[in-house]
């Protein structure tokens, strides 16, 4: 179960340092990460518990502050895991680009606290700083360039040696 919490400026002050050292927000003034932060929301979550499953409608980002997560796929039912994430990572901001419902789950590993930037945080920069918000959305498409380009790896190896079975990957 997630629970959902209202920030304080002590808590703002450490969001706005965490997102301002990560790629995806790189560049953006302190404005900027403000006025998104206006808009986002913290969750809490304990281990086993998911942001979201795959097939949900997806309209966020999440920011990991602590914790880690399993990024998960299911392939016959079974949950393969792809990749794990820990604090300072960004999720869930491929919906944010395309449009598309959620292409994996995300679940908690362990205790996680994390950020959720909503797609209105997105439009009120776009309202209020067209250049800012340009930056944002070339930071996020170079983000899932990069996990496109780690993905690309993991199969052209998988192909290369086909011994690899995709089942050593499934969730224990």
């Amino acid at each position: 179960m997630h629970h959902l919490f209202e920030t304080g400026i002590f808590m703002r002050k450490e969001q706005t340092d965490l997102l301002r050292r990560m790629p995806a927000f790189g560049g953006l003034q302190n404005e900027s990460i403000e006025l998104i932060l206006f808009h986002s929301r913290e969750w809490v979550l304990e281990a086993n518990d998911y942001f979201f499953r795959e097939g949900e409608p997806g309209d966020s980002l999440f920011v990991i502050e602590i914790g880690t997560v399993l990024i998960q796929r299911s392939w016959k039912g079974t949950p393969i895991v792809l990749g794990r994430l820990a604090g300072g990572d960004c999720f869930g901001e491929m919906s944010l680009i395309d449009f598309q419902k959620r292409s994996a789950s995300v679940i908690a590993e362990s205790s996680c606290q994390a950020i959720e930037v909503p797609s209105k945080s997105l439009r009120s920069l776009f309202q209020h700083d067209l250049e800012q918000y340009a930056m944002i959305m070339m930071n996020l498409g170079r983000e899932v360039s990069r996990r496109l380009r780690a993905a690309d790896e993991c199969l052209f190896q998988l192909q290369q040696d086909p011994t690899m079975a995709i089942e050593s990957r499934v969730a224990t």
